[in-house]
């Protein structure tokens, strides 16, 4: 079943951060990840929640999204992230779909 990475970001240094942004995709797509949210206008429905840049990515399954987050070509982009944002991270299991 699908997995989610979920993120909320506060970007303390835009120029850094477009080199994490531009080199992030790639090393998404070889464990199966896409966009379905990135940066685009949210709105808060209810409580005192203050998104910043809201990123969801959608991977084939926990194991994929788990592979791509420890992987060797996210580990130095990560460290790009830190040092220019202050970033929350969830990894949210989808629900399965009954086979007909």
């Amino acid at each position: 079943m699908a997995a989610y990475l979920i993120a909320d970001v506060d970007i303390k240094d835009a120029a850094v951060f477009e080199e994490y942004r531009r080199d992030v995709p790639a090393t998404e797509e070889r464990y199966g990840g896409k966009y379905l949210g990135r940066g685009g206008a949210t709105k808060v429905l209810e409580g005192d929640w203050e998104p910043h840049r809201l990123v969801i990515i959608e991977f084939p399954d926990m194991t994929s999204l788990m592979g791509w987050y420890n992987s060797p070509e996210y580990a130095r982009l990560i460290e790009i992230r830190k040092r220019c944002a202050n970033t929350r991270i969830i990894a949210l299991e989808g629900i399965a779909t009954p086979t007909v």
